[in-house]
């Protein structure tokens, strides 16, 4: 069960990872073998289903969209719990922006829904 220290904790070091374009540090918070989902992925990755595996295949995604978007940066506006899953709700250089992210027992993102406006 996710409690609100871990999310806040959570969202706050997620946020401040990716103000600073610290890849590693963002990168630092999922499994292995994770998944994300964005519409950005078919623009930028390529790929046609919006989803990708995997700490490289979401790094090299991530590593592009930083190139492409240098000014990248996300104020926090909402952090709202579920039973293993947090959603943060964010400003950002392209608008509002909400992320859905399921947690596995050691605290690692294993899934995460990206949702633009």
């Amino acid at each position: 069960m996710i409690d609100k220290a871990f999310a806040d904790r959570f969202a706050a070091d997620w946020i401040h990872a990716w103000n600073r374009h610290d890849l590693e540090r963002v990168l630092s918070h999922y499994s292995d073998n994770f998944e994300m989902s964005s519409p950005v992925i078919i623009q930028v990755a390529g790929e046609a289903s919006g989803t990708l595996k995997g700490k490289d295949a979401v790094g090299a995604y991530w590593a592009k969209a930083l190139q492409l978007i240098p000014d990248l940066q996300f104020e926090p506006v909402a952090t709202l719990l579920g039973v293993n899953s947090i959603t943060l709700y964010y400003k950002s250089v392209r608008g509002p922006a909400a992320e859905v992210f399921h947690f596995n027992q050691d605290g690692k993102v294993v899934r995460a829904y990206a949702h633009y406006s």
